[in-house]
C-alpha cells in the first residue's frame, strides 16, 4: 500500500516551514479526518495517511499560513484539492509559501 506525505518551504525566509498547522479534509463534504503540525524540517511526524488508511477519494490539505507567518500575512488559508487514484502509489503533495504566494505540485 501507499501513502500520503506532505512538508511545507518558507521560502520567504529560504528554510522548512516549523510549527504550521495542517488539515486533511475529505472533499466535497469538508470533513477534517487528521489535523498535523510540520516538524523542524517542514514536514509532519507521521504520514497524512499511512498505508491502513490511505484509500481512493477526494482530498484537500488545507495549510494554515497566515498563522504561521503572523502580521505579515496576505494568504490565510491554503487549500489543495487532489485525487487519490490509486491507493498503492505514494503520493507527497509538498507547499513551497510565502506571506504572499505559494506553488505546490505531486512529488514522489
Amino acid at each position: 500500500m501507499g501513502k500520503l506525505s506532505t512538508h511545507v518551504l518558507d521560502t520567504a525566509n529560504g528554510r522548512p516551514a516549523v510549527g504550521m498547522n495542517i488539515e486533511l479534509r475529505r472533499t466535497p463534504s469538508g470533513e477534517v479526518i487528521k489535523t498535523l503540525t510540520t516538524n523542524n524540517d517542514g514536514r509532519t511526524d507521521e504520514p497524512v495517511l499511512g498505508p491502513d488508511e490511505i484509500a481512493a477519494g477526494d482530498y484537500e490539505l488545507v495549510f494554515h499560513v497566515g498563522a504561521y507567518f503572523g502580521e505579515a500575512k496576505f494568504l490565510d488559508i491554503v487549500p489543495v484539492r487532489f485525487r487519490i487514484s490509486d491507493p498503492s502509489q505514494n503520493y507527497h503533495v509538498p507547499l513551497l509559501c510565502s506571506p504572499w504566494s505559494y506553488s505546490t505540485y505531486r512529488g514522489s
